[in-house]
């Protein structure tokens, strides 16, 4: 891990060959720690699925919560996410700043279903933290960033919290001092008739109906929805259409297999068609893959899909959550 401070009074920072070499490592799939106007950010490719899934290792992160992409400008996200009136009104008036917009993905969007959860959504923010905008624009990239800490723990307004809670797992911290905001993006839904407050953040309530001219409803109180579609706020998730078998001990012909590690199971050679997460054990490249393989056995045509045992520890926690999920029993 590597610190480099920087000097936010002036633009000199953005011709030092460390920021370039930044901006190669988060290109080539690194972890680095970005402040921002609120808290300091966990930054990675929001476009590779094995660069979000090194997010959620770092952090423990216990579910596959959504992760909030951040761009340098309205037109970038313009490219992500389908912008209604509402949509447009808050992020002219609110961005660059403490705000996160959750609109219908794209189709021509690149950012990876890890980060989205799987959802037909996207998280989007134009921060106003200049570092954070700065590698966004440099590299091309959306930079999925959620707080730079372990899953849990206090939100860091320092590096030196960063350092304390991940530094073993990051390529590089930016430390430019303490974040002028120090609490979240107020994180609001724009995918139904109803605004709706998915996280209380930096931007208030009043100030979002003042620019709307009308109420925004809340869903901080929900207890316990289905599954998460921003951070702090959970609702339905991808499921496939093939019921699912967890743990199996074997596979009949016909079935699909989704398959983990070297070892195989009885049937494999007889199943219809196979994916293996992580044929080397993995979990961070089992993360990174999972919602493409559900998708792909599910093409198939398979009634059923059987699922062999994943460790629970580390990702394998959230790699189990999603899959007990999508195996549940549906009314």
């Amino acid at each position: 891990m590597q610190r480099w401070t920087v000097d936010l009074s002036t633009k000199a920072w953005q011709q030092e060959p460390k920021a370039k070499e930044i901006c190669q490592a988060l290109v080539g799939g690194g972890l680095v720690a970005v402040p921002t106007e609120t808290v300091y950010g966990l930054a990675a490719d929001a476009t590779s699925g094995t660069a979000c899934a090194k997010i959620f290792a770092a952090k423990g992160r216990p579910s596959f919560n959504p992760l909030i992409s951040h761009l340098p400008s309205l037109d970038a996200a313009l490219h992500h996410g389908v912008f209604d009136e509402r949509a447009l009104k808050l992020a002219e008036a609110f961005w660059p700043g403490p705000l996160t917009l959750v609109v219908p993905k794209t189709s021509a969007s690149e950012i990876s279903d890890l980060a989205t959860a799987g959802l037909s959504t996207v998280a989007l923010r134009v921060p106003s933290g200049p570092v954070m905008r700065y590698l966004a624009e440099t590299t091309g990239r959306p930079l999925a960033a959620p707080s730079a800490n372990r899953s849990g723990k206090i939100s860091p307004t320092r590096a030196d919290d960063v350092i304390a809670d991940l530094g073993d797992a990051l390529d590089f911290v930016i430390d430019a001092g303490p974040c002028e905001v120090g609490i979240e993006s107020t994180i609001v839904g724009l995918t139904g008739e109803d605004v709706q407050l998915l996280r209380p953040g930096g931007v208030s309530r009043e100030a979002i109906e003042q620019v709307l001219q009308i109420p925004v409803t809340s869903r901080v109180a929900e207890k316990q929805p289905e599954a998460p579609a921003a951070p702090g706020m959970l609702t339905s998730h991808y499921a496939p259409e093939a019921q699912m078998t967890l743990e199996a001990l074997e596979v009949l012909p016909g079935e699909a297999l989704l398959s983990f590690g070297p070892e195989s199971l009885p049937g494999k050679e007889k199943a219809l068609s196979e994916v293996n997460l992580s044929p080397s054990g993995d979990l961070v490249e089992a993360a990174s893959n999972l919602f493409q393989a559900m998708r792909s056995l599910d093409s198939t045509g398979a009634k059923l899909i059987r699922v062999q045992t994943i460790p629970r520890f580390g990702l394998g926690e959230a790699i189990n959550d999603r899959l007990r999920r999508a195996a549940a029993p549906r009314g």
